[in-house]
């Protein structure tokens, strides 16, 4: 039952610089973990990492995780998110 969460759809698919899209959980983890190590553990996504594991794991609102998803991928994973 747990991996039917990952699963789960974001209400608007996520759209990739190379013109893919995510559109589950799943797919968003799968996104994260085949990047680069240098990439994968910078901070933005370890803050979408953060987010897809609770909302995948407790059943939070899938906007949560794809912010943080999105956030990172427009900004190619490789600079630090500016703060507000």
């Amino acid at each position: 039952m747990a991996d039917n969460r990952w699963h789960r759809t974001f209400d608007d698919p996520i759209p990739l610089p190379d013109g893919g899209e995510l559109r589950t959980l799943r797919d968003a983890a799968n996104y994260i973990t085949r990047l680069p190590k240098h990439e994968h553990d910078a901070p933005q996504w370890r803050a979408a990492i953060e987010a897809l594991m609770l909302v995948a794991e407790h059943g939070g609102p899938t906007m949560l995780a794809r912010i943080g998803t999105s956030r990172s991928t427009s900004c190619g994973g490789r600079r630090p998110l500016r703060s507000m």
